[in-house]
């Protein structure tokens, strides 16, 4: 895919921080008919196209104030910028309020707060006739004391511009919310929502709207949960390919998606839960969404098994094109071996497993149960002694990370928990 049309060339900045290649940024962008440059930083700059026009490297690319000083270096030496793309969600709040102090196109921070604010995104979803849990905002304490008494306990209480687990409290009765009610004082003090507490699995959907409809999508079910990884636990998720489910939530997903696109394309990554009405059939309940590709493996089984680069429609939609998922040249460590669904298609799953001790750390000795085929990854990035972890933070820099493929979920998932039960990793300390 080509570069945006146009007679000069136009100068596009680039926010980056992946080591790995989640984004293909040479596929999206001609680098010679365009001066594309890119902020990064240290670990991003070795995946870097070579073709790009500078580099400025920084700290990190969410420092407001070190990024907008490297972003005006580029402009002074190539040029006034006519885009700026960040395709990783850590960046995306610098980027749009760069895009606003530049004057450039492209998502605002405005525009982002429906996927930033919890409490703004669940309200439209709700007016839109998508089933959610109960929630209010929840100020002070007392705000959580009384959606309690009107919903019941447990509730669960979190920050409304939080990511990840971060700050995310399951709460069983008053007197656990009393022993927590230290993060409503003024000095620790930031929104808050309440929602009544859902126990069922949680399905993550990511796929693109394309602004009046569903374009291409997938369905997944988390094997454990990002809460239980933040402490110690490992992730994984496999692939539905039950159609009684992903008949009913087509319709969900579309209408979540159409709800909080407000008439735009996007890109998305959103959390699911999945009940049964009494007769049995789905019951999917709308916990969240972000406007960008999901973590951990998901834009690589995307390429690598589906042949479909999801990485590529979220960069359209930030360089102004019409947004579409390309098919992609499969990896030749990834082609199909073995059966395949009906459908015609490989069903796929990923696997990340924690460090033993905080980063940043180093290796000692790592092993883990090895199977070819379906009963084993079709590709392990394990970190062997000797390797240093930075304490960077993200799902990249992890203890290991395993992609899978296979005939059905449940292939994949035997193969996923029998990886992650065997995976045994020793690390020590290292000075930051």
């Amino acid at each position: 895919m080509n570069g945006c049309e146009g007679t000069e060339p136009e100068h596009i900045v680039v926010l980056h921080r992946w080591r790995g290649d989640h984004a293909r940024y040479a596929a999206y962008l001609d680098h010679r008919a365009h001066r594309v440059t890119y902020v990064t930083t240290e670990l991003g700059r070795t995946s870097v196209p070579e073709d790009a026009a500078g580099v400025r490297v920084v700290g990190a690319t969410d420092d407001p104030v070190e990024t907008r000083t490297a972003v005006d270096e580029l402009i002074g030496r190539f040029g006034p910028a006519s885009r700026l793309m960040a395709l990783n969600e850590g960046d995306l709040d610098n980027a749009a309020a760069l895009r606003v102090a530049l004057g450039l196109p492209g998502q605002t921070p405005e525009e982002l707060e429906r996927f930033r604010d919890k409490l703004t995104m669940v309200s439209l979803v709700d007016a839109a006739g998508v089933r959610v849990p109960q929630y209010a905002d929840a100020d002070t304490a007392d705000d959580v004391r009384a959606f309690a008494g009107r919903h019941g306990w447990p509730v669960v209480v979190k920050p409304r511009r939080g990511t990840a687990s971060r700050g995310v409290l399951l709460l069983h009765a008053e007197e656990e919310l009393d022993a927590h009610a230290g993060i409503f004082l003024s000095d620790r003090h930031e929104p808050r929502i309440v929602q009544s507490f859902v126990a069922d699995p949680v399905l993550h959907v990511d796929g693109l709207w394309t602004g009046d409809a569903l374009g291409a999508w997938r369905v997944s079910r988390y094997v454990n949960n990002c809460e239980e990884f933040t402490k110690g636990t490992y992730l994984g998720s496999v692939e539905i390919d039950d159609p009684e489910v992903l008949g009913p939530l087509a319709d969900f997903t579309a209408a979540a998606a159409e709800a909080l696109g407000d008439g735009r394309p996007w890109v998305f990554h959103m959390e699911v839960f999945l009940g049964r009405e009494s007769d049995g059939t789905p019951r999917p309940v709308f916990l969240e969404a972000g406007a960008r590709v999901g973590g951990g493996e998901i834009p690589f089984v995307w390429r690598e098994v589906h042949g479909l680069d999801l990485m590529s429609a979220a960069a359209d939609i930030q360089l102004g094109r019409r947004p579409a998922v390309p098919a992609v040249d499969r990896e030749p460590a990834a082609a199909p071996t073995g059966g395949t669904p009906a459908d015609g298609h490989t069903t796929a799953g990923w696997l990340l497993l924690p460090l033993p001790v905080p980063p940043p750390c180093e290796v000692t000795a790592v092993s883990w149960a090895t199977e070819a085929g379906e009963r084993g990854p079709y590709v392990q990035l394990v970190p062997g002694p000797g390797h240093v972890v930075p304490a960077v933070g993200g799902y990249e820099h992890v203890a290991a990370r395993f992609r899978f493929r296979g005939a059905s979920s449940s292939s994949v998932e035997a193969a996923i928990l029998k990886t992650a039960e065997s995976f045994v990793m020793s690390c020590r300390p290292r000075p930051c």
